[in-house]
């Protein structure tokens, strides 16, 4: 699933040991949508993906996220857990210079066809 927005919040790293005994981390943020109805949504990155994504305020980005459910003690707990994140603005632009003269769209389109012949004998 994808879902685009702005980072409100950049909550510090969290780490520790598990009881295998390998260590992990987690890095949590609180994106906003910016539709008309904005929603904020609580997500995080896991292990090697809280290196590979850092994120900061301000920041617009596409989040792509999974979403996971588990139940402890007949309780059950959601996360949004993110697994690949864009900054908006990237493939909107990519391969095109910031600053551009192209002429406008409408120059670039063929010329009108002219009114047809009156011995014209297609149907169409």
């Amino acid at each position: 699933m994808e879902v685009k927005g702005k980072i409100i919040v950049a909550l510090p790293e969290v780490s520790g040991t598990s009881q295998t005994g390998k260590a992990w981390k987690k890095r949590e943020y609180v994106l906003e949508t910016q539709d008309s109805f904005p929603r904020k949504i609580h997500f995080d990155f896991f292990g090697e993906r809280a290196d590979q994504y850092p994120l900061n305020l301000g920041d617009d980005i596409v989040l792509s996220f999974d979403i996971e459910s588990r139940e402890y003690n007949g309780r059950w707990y959601t996360s949004i857990r993110g697994w690949k994140a864009e900054k908006a603005n990237s493939g909107a632009a990519a391969g095109m210079p910031a600053d551009t003269n192209y002429p406008p769209v409408d120059n670039l389109m063929p010329p009108a066809p002219s009114a047809p012949e009156a011995n014209d004998d297609l149907p169409f």
